[in-house]
């Protein structure tokens, strides 16, 4: 009786509890208009501790100080320095939609030259360049870096990237991209994994909501939504009533396998046909034992050195063939090749070899 009051207590303290496997339709979409724009920028960090750029093996680091120097009215025309607390960067951001003047935003400073740390250093004013050219912000502040680096005579250690970092907040918009949204008639949700059912089960959600049909499915990765039709004042009135929405979409069946790090990654509508795998290894060993061979004594010749090697073949015992039955699922699968006692990059080749034998009904992705 206790266990059913706190159930029920707990089913109304969270009324708004959406039903397992439903997503919103905000993540599972891009609407049309609604994204960032990039920016980039090339500027000085100054303030380094001796850990910037060389002026021999980054000239263009010289030639940029100079120009700023002169902007603010020092002249160093034939001058020769060589300050090693400096470093030019490449400096990123993303302008984010609707983002307006006045407004800030990340940006990330990276070295391109020789630079050995950005630990400590401050950002020179910068301008950032969209892909038209235009200035849309301008960035400047202290680098936050990701990384600490240490070195001595014969010896030098490092932890993390200590030649790029962030500055949160670090530039400001001084131009808006010029889009009239309001003045949309039509809005396509643009599916991030094209899917035709996910698609459909999108459109008669939206439907559905407004009690009319107001979208329709376009294609695979289309849905298109009549802003007239749903009767409200504004597009983005109707994307904000839009994107709660929850539904249950659908996703090919994909494995997903990378050899670089042995990670396998297999969603829950894998299916495999009945087959049998067995798994086993073979290991060559290569010993060489080199040995000496010297001339008698008081005897002609020379010390010469005679190569011995040793192979030797060696095949790991396993436990020999493992079924995995017919449409097994995703944790039958796991069960089955976990079975034969392999490691997660011999799991990889035994998928490859299911994958080939055409017993693997899934979308199989190599990285």
């Amino acid at each position: 009786m206790i266990a059913f009051a706190r159930v029920l207590l707990l089913c109304c303290l969270l009324p708004g509890v959406a039903s397992a496997g439903s997503i919103r339709i905000k993540d599972l979409v891009e609407f049309d208009g609604v994204r960032g724009n990039d920016l980039v920028g090339y500027g000085l960090v100054v303030g380094l501790a001796g850990t910037g750029d060389g002026m021999r093996n980054s000239p263009f680091t010289e030639d940029i100080m100079a120009g700023i120097l002169e902007r603010l009215g020092v002249n160093v025309q034939g001058e020769a320095f060589r300050p090693r607390n400096v470093a030019a960067v490449m400096v990123t951001a993303t302008l984010p939609p609707f983002g307006r003047m006045g407004g800030r935003i990340d940006v990330t400073v990276s070295a391109i030259g020789d630079a050995r740390s950005l630990l400590g250093g401050t950002l020179v004013m910068t301008p950032l360049n969209g892909a038209d050219g235009q200035i849309y912000a301008v960035a400047q502040g202290a680098v936050v870096a990701g990384g600490i680096s240490a070195e001595g005579e014969a010896m030098s250690v490092s932890q993390g990237v200590p030649t790029s970092g962030v500055i949160p907040q670090g530039a400001r918009i001084e131009r808006e991209v010029d889009f009239d949204f309001a003045a949309l008639s039509r809005v396509r949700l643009a599916l991030r994994n094209p899917d035709f059912t996910t698609a459909g089960r999108i459109e008669t959600t939206v439907n559905a909501e407004f009690g009319r049909p107001v979208a329709a499915m376009l294609d695979a990765g289309t849905v298109v939504v009549d802003i007239a039709a749903t009767r409200m004042p504004s597009p983005a009135h109707v994307l904000g009533r839009i994107e709660v929405l929850r539904l249950v979409p659908e996703s090919r069946a994909r494995v997903v396998v990378d050899h670089r790090s042995g990670t396998i990654v297999m969603g829950s509508d894998v299916r495999i046909s009945r087959v049998a795998v067995a798994q086993g290894s073979l290991t060559l060993r290569v010993e060489e034992t080199p040995r000496v061979v010297q001339p008698n004594p008081f005897g002609e010749g020379a010390t010469i050195v005679v190569p011995d090697s040793d192979a030797e073949f060696a095949e790991t015992e396993r436990t020999g063939l493992a079924e995995v039955p017919e449409g097994a699922t995703l944790s039958e699968v796991v069960a089955g090749l976990n079975a034969l006692g392999v490691s997660p990059r011999d799991m990889i080749d035994i998928l490859t070899a299911i994958s080939a034998a055409g017993a693997l009904h899934a979308e199989f992705i190599v990285r």
